[in-house]
């Protein structure tokens, strides 16, 4: 988690509601946003990954999902596989959508390395 917010932190100024109008990863993957009850919507690629930050801090503050004593739930495998699928989508989108500004910072390397 703290990975993922880094390496969008180096994009993070190039990546406007101008330059990323909605979430992307190339012209095939479009994310959409669903707060609980609503539609699916498009939102710019900087208010999604903000969204998704902090569902995902929602999700690892809840002592239901990560009891800081006792046993996790029963669906943890579940809710995990959600929390790093979302994750993968902000790596995705850094890498189809930023990465002439990822290597001409000279991040490549780094960003690679989240992946060993």
């Amino acid at each position: 988690y703290n990975t993922m917010l880094l390496c969008y932190g180096i994009v993070s100024e190039h990546c406007t509601a101008e330059n990323c109008p909605a979430m992307t990863a190339g012209p095939k993957a479009t994310y959409f946003w669903a707060d609980k009850g609503e539609k699916p919507k498009s939102l710019p690629a900087p208010e999604y990954i903000n969204n998704l930050v902090g569902w995902i801090s929602e999700q690892l503050d809840d002592e239901k999902i990560f009891p800081a004593v006792g046993a996790f739930p029963k669906n943890f495998k579940e809710i995990l596989k959600k929390i790093l699928s979302r994750m993968f989508r902000v790596y995705a989108h850094v890498y189809h959508s930023h990465w002439s500004v990822v290597k001409s910072l000279g991040a490549d390397a780094h960003l690679n390395t989240c992946f060993k």
